[in-house]
């Protein structure tokens, strides 16, 4: 009887609801994601709730911090965006999860930049961690270049990165047409110079800089050793205790703060800040040095505790990535996509001509908060995406002296 009573008063509860329990099935999950202010805007947040359907919590962070939650915590994520040297990390960890490549509906127009290392035939593939090296997911659970239907990530938003400075701020006797890394460490910037607090990343900046300015040679950029190490950091602990260095920032936001308020007239930069400057009217240039770019490559990565309709939700929001509006927005910063085809019809003449060929602008373009940021006749620093890909120095990279680098860069930023 009391069994009977207890079915009895869940049908009822059944019955009035009505449809409530079909509708609830039918509703698609919030899908989380987790990674930096590069991507995380909320008018892209905005635009693919809109076009999919769906709800979507961003969580944007300082590159570091948020790298250390998704390998310590995946179920506080279902999608993670960063930087290929985020994979490594992430996958030893087994945060995430391989990627079908037959559920990418736009596979076939992503571009050889991840899957052969180069955009064109004889561009120079990089030292570290180019992406092609570490996208493909093996029978063994390595990652490597050879080709299979599982991946690590999924190829979207890419870039090179150098530095920034104040165009008006240069020291004479420096030469803007033989721009340098070798600059984060000359005296004549002393006292005013950031660097970006991310030892996968800063560290590359600095030792590039060292490498330019003669203080010291590496055998192997993408592959530091312990006693370069030792030597670089060495080096860069006596211009921090010489005051050097101004500051050391953790987001695209914090960045723009230190130039604005010219805190720096140097520092480590990423493309939407300089951006978001130049449509502040401050005159921020983004360097192309001579001895060749810091190359970065997104990655959008799936969380090894994502399951089920969470997990069809996040394929939908990859394959929007890749769809053609989020390649045009981004390019207004200066990113690029790994499809930019598809996108290329979003784009003015003139902004496809200024962001991708290289080619001076021909009216004066905005960024996506709507601010002129290129002026009439600007050339985009590097050139074209093909020239300033076929120039990569170094990727971001987790180096086999990853854990030895990591030490060395809190010395450094605590000394």
């Amino acid at each position: 009887m009391n069994r009977r009573r207890v079915l009895k008063g869940a049908l009822a509860t059944w019955l009035t609801a009505g449809s409530t329990p079909f509708a609830i099935g039918r509703e698609k999950p919030v899908l989380r994601v987790l990674g930096t202010h590069v991507t995380l805007q909320e008018a892209i947040r905005q635009q693919a709730e809109q076009d999919l359907g769906i709800r979507i919590k961003f969580e944007p962070g300082g590159s570091a911090i948020v790298l250390q939650k998704a390998s310590m915590n995946p179920s506080g994520f279902d999608l993670y965006e960063q930087w290929s040297n985020s994979i490594n990390v992430l996958w030893r960890a087994n945060a995430i999860q391989a990627i079908d490549k037959r559920k990418l509906t736009y596979w076939d127009e992503i571009n050889n930049l991840t899957k052969t290392g180069k955009v064109t035939a004889d561009a120079k593939i990089g030292a570290g961690d180019a992406p092609h090296k570490i996208i493909n997911v093996q029978e063994d659970g390595t990652l490597s270049d050879k080709h299979t239907n599982n991946i690590s990530f999924l190829p979207y938003v890419h870039n090179v990165d150098s530095f920034g400075y104040l165009s008006e701020e240069v020291p004479a006797d420096l030469d803007v047409n033989n721009e340098s890394w070798g600059w984060l460490l000359d005296s004549r910037y002393s006292g005013k110079v950031g660097i970006v607090n991310d030892p996968t990343i800063g560290l590359f900046d600095l030792a590039l800089a060292a490498q330019a300015k003669g203080f010291m040679r590496f055998e192997n950029i993408g592959a530091i050793t312990h006693a370069e190490l030792d030597k670089l950091f060495g080096l860069l602990i006596e211009l921090k205790q010489l005051q050097h260095f101004s500051g050391f920032w953790t987001s695209v936001p914090e960045s723009v703060h230190f130039m604005r308020s010219k805190r720096v007239l140097i520092e480590s930069m990423f493309s939407p800040a300089v951006s978001d400057l130049n449509g502040q009217n401050i005159p921020v240039k983004f360097a192309a040095p001579r001895e060749g770019y810091r190359g970065w490559h997104g990655v959008m990565c799936l969380s090894s505790a994502t399951h089920g309709r969470v997990k069809d939700v996040a394929y939908e929001y990859m394959n929007w990535w890749l769809s053609g509006w989020p390649g045009a927005f981004i390019a207004r910063q200066g990113y690029y996509i790994s499809n930019p085809q598809r996108s290329k019809p979003l784009l003015s003449q003139s902004e496809w001509d200024y962001w991708y060929e290289g080619k001076p602008a021909s009216e004066a373009l905005s960024g996506p908060d709507g601010k002129v940021s290129v002026q009439p006749g600007q050339q985009r620093s590097g050139g074209s995406y093909e020239d300033r890909f076929s120039h990569v120095a170094v990727w971001n990279t987790v180096m086999p002296t990853y854990e030895y680098s990591l030490q060395k860069w809190y010395e450094f930023i605590t000394s």
